[in-house]
Order: structure tokens, then C-alpha cells, then sequence
């Protein structure tokens, strides 16, 4: 997604961290006996993973955009926290991060479904699996794409801020293949492309069952968001998983 420069301006008011979002974390992370290590998957511009670390927890943020990270790591100047970030893809996980190492690994706002390659799926869920400790979660979310499913294509809902809109359009090619087009609409109206047809695979709640587990997860609850309200297929427009 070589457009993240575009939307580094609105990154954080577009992806602001929820007090549900900190509350579900904090509760979660409260459960573990030992201090809790926690890795972000595309982490992008670190607020929310500053968060954590405020509260007093091990945070490592893994990127693949540069310039997402530099802002991250603007942020990471606060005494007493422990967290540092990487540029990384989920490809490298294993080589440079320790397994058996983090209580906690999330992959949030969708972007696990960039990952469109089914080979490639289940090496990230096999790969999130081997660096969780025992007993350790990982927290998936995204759009419910049992519930986005016109063809061939059909809006995602839009991320909104008082400056600036995200709009995300889900198109079905004719050989079943998906890609997205998002663009942000600035507060004059201009729009600012973010990915032009960026190969997507549809993680829908089975899928995610399914490659949890065929790398060895023996638990996945699933709700319609971190209010852990019930998931409902066809009426949940989100989807929050946690995989043991």
C-alpha cells in the first residue's frame, strides 16, 4: 500500500482508540498471571499501542509502511514505557521476534485481509500461533464480509473524523477474486487515493475458523465487536475474534 503517505495526516483521527477498544485490552491482558508481552500486527501509526504502554505493558508494533512507523516512533518518547517498533511484514515474524514470547498478538482495522493469499493466511495464523505463549490470544478485526457480500461491488461503511472521511469499495472480479479501492475525502472535498485495487482475501468468521484450526487453535469466540456483543452473520457489519 504504497499510498500511505496520503493519509498519514488523518491516520490517528480516522483510527482514534475507543475506550470499548482499551477497555476490551485491558480486561484481556488482567488475565494473565506472568506480565503480559503484546505484539501489533500493523500497528501503523502506534497510538494505540502507546496506550497500552502508558498503562504499563510490553509493546512491540510491526509495520510494513515506513512512514506510518516514523510517526510511531515520534510518539515513543514517553519515560517508563517499554515499547519499540519494526519495520517488518508478517513473512518475517518468525525469524526476528522470539516464539512462545507474546500473551497477546493483534491484527486490527481489517488489515489481516490484506494478506490475500490462502498459502500465505495460513502461514500468518500458524506463525501467530507459534509466537504466543501457552494460553496466549490473538485478536483479529475486520469487516464482516459475510455481510458485505453483493457482487460486484459494494461499500464498505465509511471511517469518519470532523476532517476527513475514508471511503472503501469491495469489488468482486470475474474469476472470484476481491480488491479494494479506498480513498480519503478531505474536509474540501478533494479525494486522496490509499490503495488502488490492493488484492483482499474475504476473512469471514468460517474462514477464520477454519485456519485457526488447521495450525492448532482450539478455541475461537467471535462477537460483533470489542463490546463483545453476539456476532450475527447477517446483521454483524464487524467482526472481533479471539483465537486459543
Amino acid at each position: 500500500m504504497e499510498f500511505m503517505q496520503n493519509i498519514l495526516e488523518y491516520y490517528d483521527e480516522l483510527f482514534p482508540v475507543a475506550p470499548v477498544q482499551k477497555e476490551f485490552y485491558l480486561q484481556l491482558l488482567q488475565t494473565f498471571q506472568t506480565p503480559p508481552k503484546l505484539l501489533s500486527i500493523y500497528c501503523g501509526s502506534g497510538s494505540f499501542e502507546q496506550v497500552l504502554a502508558r498503562s504499563g505493558y510490553d509493546v512491540t508494533g510491526i509495520d510494513t509502511s515506513p512512514v506510518l512507523l516514523e510517526s510511531a516512533n515520534r510518539k515513543r518518547r514517553m519515560p517508563g514505557t517499554s515499547i519499540r517498533f519494526f519495520q517488518m511484514s508478517t513473512l518475517e515474524m518468525t525469524r526476528f521476534l522470539g516464539k512462545s514470547f507474546y500473551s497477546v498478538i493483534s491484527c486490527l482495522n481489517g488489515r489481516a485481509a490484506f494478506i490475500h493469499d490462502t498459502t500465505l493466511l495460513r502461514k500468518f495464523f500458524f506463525d501467530c500461533r507459534s509466537l504466543l505463549t501457552p494460553g496466549g490470544a490473538l485478536i483479529l478485526q475486520l469487516p464482516n464480509y459475510d455481510y458485505f457480500s453483493a457482487e460486484p461491488s459494494v461499500e464498505l461503511p465509511a471511517v469518519e473524523s470532523i476532517r476527513s472521511k475514508l471511503h472503501t469499495r469491495l469489488v468482486t472480479q470475474d474469476d472470484g477474486s476481491k480488491y479494494i479501492v479506498q480513498q480519503v475525502e478531505t474536509s474540501s472535498g478533494r479525494l486522496v487515493t490509499i490503495a488502488d485495487r490492493e488484492p483482499v482475501f474475504p476473512l469471514t468468521e468460517s474462514r477464520i475458523r477454519e485456519f485457526a484450526a488447521s495450525v492448532g487453535f482450539s478455541h475461537v469466540t467471535c462477537w460483533s465487536g470489542f463490546d463483545k456483543q453476539p456476532f450475527a452473520p447477517d446483521l454483524s457489519p464487524f467482526l472481533v475474534c479471539e483465537l486459543r
